[in-house]
């Protein structure tokens, strides 16, 4: 998770949007980032794949008023609330988008790539089905996420000094200097409209998360069956905390609104 997920890009942008902080083309220019197009196709009352432009207008016009996203990963389906068609679609992309108000609508990233390497074509077809009314699942609160990641932090600093990273191998070497690289470029993180508690929180979940990608690389130290699951044992309860987190720093703008509402 050492790249911003696609639909950490849609909430946060799309929320923005949606409580009229940005500009549509902004918006659409944010959420497609470095890929060459996104549309979202099965969207109630289009006939067929729509642009970002057009789709996020459509789910406000259905009375969607915020979205929340989903992390989810086998045996965690984070931020999900079924039915089941949905949460497997989710699960397989480990991503997900779901739609606050209105109609309840989830929306999952389908990614196809063409091109030689170092000059790809990303295109993205966000699939929108019915999803449940239901509270997400496992979603910390914005405050108890923040105290999760600190001692996620000391454990992931542990962990790494115990599994002798700063030896790992090349793939863990390009994954740090390419972590390092934008934290020093002091990228923007979430959009307009998000608490700075929310930024913070996501900035640091980002980093553990980095931290749990470096160490879990199996080409460093641990070269036996059993080295590369005793790595993988450790490292599980860091990285479920991390993805926790960023989903309730994407969500944070959404909960806040609700929070505010009489």
């Amino acid at each position: 998770m050492l790249d911003e997920p696609r639909s950490g890009r849609l909430t946060a942008w799309g929320n923005a949007l949606l409580a009229g902080l940005a500009a549509p083309d902004d918006v659409a220019q944010q959420i497609t980032a470095e890929d060459a197009v996104h549309r979202i196709a099965g969207l109630p009352g289009e006939t067929g794949p729509v642009g970002l432009t057009l789709g996020l207008g459509r789910l406000r016009a259905l009375g969607v008023t915020g979205l929340r996203l989903a992390l989810p990963v086998a045996g965690h389906p984070l931020g999900l609330t079924g039915p089941p068609e949905f949460n497997d679609l989710a699960l397989s992309a480990g991503e997900a988008v779901l739609t606050v108000g209105g109609t309840a609508l989830g929306l999952v990233p389908e990614v196809r790539s063409a091109g030689p390497a170092g000059d790809l074509h990303v295109d993205v077809e966000w699939q929108c089905l019915p999803v449940r009314d239901a509270p997400p699942a496992d979603v910390p609160s914005l405050g108890e996420a923040e105290r999760e990641l600190a001692e996620a932090l000391r454990d992931a600093t542990t962990a790494l000094a115990r599994l002798d990273v700063a030896g790992a191998g090349p793939a863990a070497q390009a994954a740090l200097d390419a972590y390092r690289a934008r934290t020093e470029r002091g990228r923007e993180v979430l959009a307009p409209g998000y608490p700075p508690r929310a930024v913070r929180v996501l900035a640091l979940a980002q980093r553990v998360a980095a931290l749990v990608a470096i160490a879990a690389d199996g080409d460093g130290a641990a070269v036996s069956a059993s080295q590369i699951a005793a790595r993988a044992e450790l490292l599980r309860p860091v990285e479920r905390t991390a993805r926790r987190a960023q989903v309730a720093a994407y969500n944070a703008s959404v909960e806040e609104a609700e929070r505010g509402r009489p």
